[in-house]
């Protein structure tokens, strides 16, 4: 059986860049227009994995993802980056000039501001897919409006790109994470990277001890983002990333802070690809 992966948007999108990139050019997807509608796809298996954005290097952690791999209990088995590229496209015969609208999701929007700037009579609106605005567009022949997406959401839906490179730092890219319902297996592959979510009281030093630990067993921590636990006032959740060498001395430091923490789960292990 062919394996579909879920990507949040339609063909054209980062997403289905990563997708292409991760599994293969002839890849099968199966098109999410949201984060949740991603997630219940996997959840009622009418997809094996997904593909979801998790940071970006500009405007940083998408929160609500962690949350959503979090409360269904899903695996990350995977990591991805690519370099985000934002251009301005239109049915071909236009200019910037002749542009009163542009759409596109409200992460694109929001890298590429310091642009619009510089264009004050175009109205920015927010919509749920960066490709998707692009299909409307070239399927309804719409004048005057823009959207910002990939070169090959203009390739693939015959868009003419007005501005390449809108994006305010050239640095741009985002990290992707491949999610599963069944924890992957190593074969062979070195599993050196871990995704962690606990529970801490807001009290004082009990989060310095924990990265103490991840410290001394020499666990490079390379994220950590909290959320309130909006349950419990003063509680929060800690959604953590860690580098490792040794998976012994990773699964020694695990045990200790399931000690020292409340509701320790290990999202998944995966390759590192940084």
């Amino acid at each position: 059986m062919e394996k579909i992966i879920g990507i949040q948007g339609v063909q054209g999108s980062f997403h289905h860049l990563v997708a292409q990139e991760y599994f293969g050019t002839n890849v099968k997807v199966q098109e999410c227009m949201s984060f949740h509608e991603l997630v219940n796809s996997l959840v009622a298996g009418e997809s094996q994995e997904i593909v979801m954005a998790i940071e970006n290097s500009i405007v940083g952690s998408i929160l609500p993802n962690y949350a959503l791999i979090d409360e269904h209990n899903l695996s990350v088995v995977g990591e991805h980056y690519i370099p985000i590229n934002m251009n301005l496209m239109a049915v071909p015969g236009q200019d910037i000039s002749n542009i009163k609208k542009v759409f596109s999701h409200p992460m694109a929007l929001l890298q590429c501001k310091e642009f619009f700037k510089k264009y004050p009579h175009i109205k920015l609106i927010e919509d749920t897919d960066t490709a998707e605005v692009a299909r409307r567009i070239s399927e309804k022949r719409s004048m005057g409006i823009g959207a910002v997406a990939s070169t090959m959401a203009a390739e693939l839906f015959g868009l003419e790109i007005l501005a390449e490179g809108i994006h305010t730092k050239k640095s741009n890219a985002t990290r992707f994470l491949i999610v599963s319902n069944i924890k992957k297996e190593p074969n062979g592959i070195q599993m050196d990277k871990a995704s962690l979510k606990f529970e801490l009281e807001s009290r004082r030093g009990s989060l310095v001890s924990v990265l103490n630990i991840i410290r001394d067993y020499n666990l490079d921590m390379t994220k950590i983002q909290s959320m309130p636990i909006i349950e419990t006032p003063w509680k929060y959740s800690f959604f953590v990333d860690v580098i490792f060498e040794d998976h012994l001395e990773f699964q020694k430091a695990m045990e200790i802070v399931e000690v020292m923490t409340e509701h320790l789960k290990i999202l998944g292990t995966y390759k590192n690809k940084l």
